[in-house]
């Protein structure tokens, strides 16, 4: 079981330094001083890998790859989700409103809370049909023949986990470092449009994705 936790730890590894959509939520969060909330935003982000990680080892998220329905319900609730929470933070820079005095209701509530960052993160997982396939396609592969399926999916899936939280850590600490400049309502807009734009590009993206 240990080479297979090595050989897990490498790939989810790179898996986590790759910049992506829950780097950019991360950054985003915490360049906007909201320290609690970007924490909140981790730790949804790792309650949606634990369920994925959870559901591959007991078989269930198989049906994603076996129901053709299953998967496309997902995956276009996912589009919905990520280009609606992507064109309101566009759609805020454009009406000039300040960073952290959005109203309630929209896509990202500027309050330092970190529920509402839990929220935001797990969402975020749990419409990406696209982790679940890779559980279903690579967490099998690294659990040995005779270990108990379930025990070591979940280890394995805290590995992943561990390494999602290291990370993460990293990431808010290089952001609130930049917090100052980043107060600047230019720059807040900048990283708005950015961040915006990357998470309507991955929606779009995963509409296109075969």
């Amino acid at each position: 079981m240990g080479g297979a936790l090595w050989s897990f730890a490498l790939v989810v590894g790179l898996l986590t330094v790759t910049p992506g959509l829950d780097a950019a939520l991360i950054l985003r969060t915490a360049g906007l001083g909201l320290r609690r909330r970007a924490w909140g935003v981790v730790l949804g982000i790792q309650t949606g890998t634990l369920m994925w990680g959870a559901l591959s080892s007991l078989g269930v998220s198989a049906l994603l790859t076996a129901s053709q329905v299953a998967y496309e319900t997902l995956r276009w609730a996912g589009v919905a989700y990520l280009v609606w929470m992507g064109a309101g933070m566009l759609w805020r820079t454009w009406r000039r409103t300040p960073a952290g005095e959005l109203a309630e209701g929209e896509p990202d509530s500027g309050k330092d809370g970190v529920y509402s960052g839990w929220r935001q993160g797990a969402v975020t997982n749990f419409l990406n049909p696209k982790i679940g396939v890779f559980y279903v396609a690579v967490l099998p592969q690294f659990i040995p023949a005779d270990a108990a399926h379930l025990t070591a999916g979940l280890l394995l899936t805290c590995v992943h986990i561990l390494l999602g939280l290291v990370w993460s850590a990293v990431l808010i600490v290089f952001a609130l470092a930049l917090r100052d400049w980043l107060r600047r309502p230019a720059a807040r807009r900048a990283l708005d449009r950015v961040t915006g734009t990357v998470v309507v590009g991955f929606g779009v993206r995963l509409a296109l994705s075969d």
